[in-house]
């Protein structure tokens, strides 16, 4: 890993600092920790995995540099670059500038390793916001989601949060007729999803360790929160689904054995966290209503089971 922001190291030793004795030390020990404590509680860290996200990083970053926040938000964006094999790093790292001019911090990890759990953890090890906002490389914020985000998650209480996911218009048809019924199933269209961007609270944070080596990274997060916990936000947020109905098929694999894994390895958070299928009766209204979608979708669902269109990588995106 490479890339460490040296700023942060300096306000903590300078805590330390203390040569002088007696009262004077110990009152200010006591403001450098409360000083520590509040740039904390400000600043909302922004984290975002990317495996060869060359074409897509920029986009995500100009939009979040875009986010209208007020002046004494603080805001530090990681991103953290995973056995790319591009030069997404090299691209996010020109941002900078841009990002200092603004007063926030852009900070880019690099390790050769692809996998984005490890770059999530590799980024959580030297974050220090309260609020923890986990973006796709490939989303688009709008200007007001990342203040809406802060704001609903300015609590003492455990708290989940995300907006609300418009799909880019996908150039195929058949990933267009999957996302129009994806869209109206209860999971998206009532619940918080946060499939591509989701955000946690410091109390709301202390509920898992480091991230778990499994792919359904957003689901493991979502089920630590009961659905009153949970918090939509009335902003959208730009996010691309795969493109053809062979790439459908191999991302559904994945997402499926994501499932899978949380099932084995964590049980009792399945059980305990509340069923996200749709009833009979919804599933009969969702096909008179959009007959194509349903039969795509379920195309989809049937053909995932299947052992051709397999994908070679462990995190197929089809984009």
């Amino acid at each position: 890993m490479r890339g460490l922001d040296a700023g942060k190291i300096d306000a903590r030793l300078s805590c330390h600092d203390q040569t002088a004795g007696g009262e004077s030390v110990r009152r200010r020990a006591r403001g450098c920790r409360l000083g520590m404590y509040l740039h904390r509680k400000r600043m909302i860290s922004v984290i975002i995995p990317a495996h060869d996200e060359a074409a897509f990083i920029g986009g995500c970053l100009e939009r979040l540099l875009a986010s209208d926040l007020p002046g004494a938000q603080g805001v530090e964006v990681i991103v953290a670059a995973n056995g790319c094999t591009d030069d997404t790093a090299e691209r996010a790292a020109r941002w900078q500038a841009d990002f200092a001019a603004r007063g926030w911090r852009l900070v880019v990890l690099v390790d050769s390793i692809a996998n984005k759990i490890k770059a999530l953890n590799m980024a959580e090890a030297v974050a220090t916001g309260a609020i923890r906002v986990y973006v796709d490389a490939d989303v688009h914020v709008t200007t007001g989601l990342i203040a809406l985000l802060a704001a609903a998650l300015d609590r003492p209480d455990p708290a989940y949060a995300s907006g609300r996911p418009d799909i880019r218009v996908p150039r195929s048809a058949a990933s267009r007729r999957y996302a129009r019924f994806w869209m109206r199933l209860p999971f998206m269209s009532r619940d918080v999803p946060g499939c591509g961007i989701y955000a946690v609270n410091a109390a709301g944070r202390q509920r898992w360790q480091q991230f778990p080596d499994i792919m359904a990274d957003d689901i493991f997060v979502r089920m630590h929160f009961a659905r009153s916990e949970r918090i939509a936000v009335p902003a959208q947020y730009s996010w691309p689904i795969a493109e053809g109905f062979g790439w459908l098929v191999k991302v559904r694999r994945r997402q499926n054995s994501g499932l899978r894994q949380l099932y084995v390895a964590f049980p009792d958070l399945v059980r305990r966290s509340d069923s996200t299928r749709p009833k009979p009766l919804e599933l009969l209204q969702l096909l008179a209503r959009d007959p194509v979608g349903f039969g795509v979708y379920s195309a989809v669902a049937v053909l995932v089971k299947l052992p051709f269109l397999r994908a070679r990588e462990r995190w197929p995106r089809g984009r």
